[in-house]
């Protein structure tokens, strides 16, 4: 098996596989490790296992998948929780360019897979640190939705309110709010006025037609 690109004539072969008369015992070893990788610590045994699993290659399609939910597993298993918040796989998916690049380098070099575990740990930890960001903005708009959990808005504020926790691009004026929310300028700012009132939205330093509008989080 191996993994090609470019024009018919003019391929460039990433990487060959091992033959597949030796994947049996190859995937036997691999199992047989996974299961029983020793003392080692667990972030090494998902990035390993990922590589190991991704050069052996044992399929025709799908073996990145195969491997991604290989060293999530991993992952897991070293957690030992059923709840995580962050994904590995998907931060792979994010950064596809770079892994390539690694997995080509260190499948083709020497036996050192330092390099590679390396962008790993790395890789784990921008998907922890984004999980984090998420987690901190989803906490941010409960926070703010307690707040008014007594007196409950309009569908209007509540549309228009949750652009503006999800990050409005632009100033908000009274006409951008009509658009959106679609309705009269009048009921805009009867809208924009309540929840100033309510302490919810304050008014941009500035006035006149280019008054606007931002969110008290």
């Amino acid at each position: 098996m191996q993994v090609v690109s470019g024009p018919i004539g003019r391929e460039k072969i990433h990487y060959q596989a091992p033959p597949a008369n030796r994947l049996p015992k190859e995937m036997k070893k691999f199992l047989k490790w996974f299961e029983k990788p020793g003392d080692i610590d667990h972030l090494l045994i998902a990035g390993l296992a990922h590589l190991w699993f991704v050069t052996l290659h044992p399929f025709e399609d799908g073996n990145g998948r195969i491997a991604r939910a290989i060293a999530d597993m991993a992952l897991a298993r070293s957690e030992k929780t059923a709840q995580r918040f962050y994904s590995m796989s998907a931060q792979i998916r994010h950064q596809h360019k770079d892994y390539y690049d690694k997995l080509e380098s260190t499948q083709k070099g020497t036996l050192d897979v330092t390099p590679w575990l390396e962008w790993f740990l790395n890789c784990l930890l921008l998907a922890i640190e984004g999980a984090q960001n998420t987690l901190s903005t989803v906490l941010d708009k409960a926070r703010f939705w307690e707040r008014f959990n007594k007196e409950p808005l309009n569908q209007r504020q509540i549309k228009i309110l949750n652009k503006l926790l999800d990050g409005f691009e632009g100033k908000l004026t009274t006409s951008k709010w009509a658009k959106i929310a679609k309705c009269s300028q009048d009921t805009a700012h009867r809208d924009i006025v309540d929840l100033i009132e309510r302490g919810a939205m304050q008014k941009d330093p500035g006035g006149g037609r280019s008054t606007s509008y931002s969110l008290i989080k």
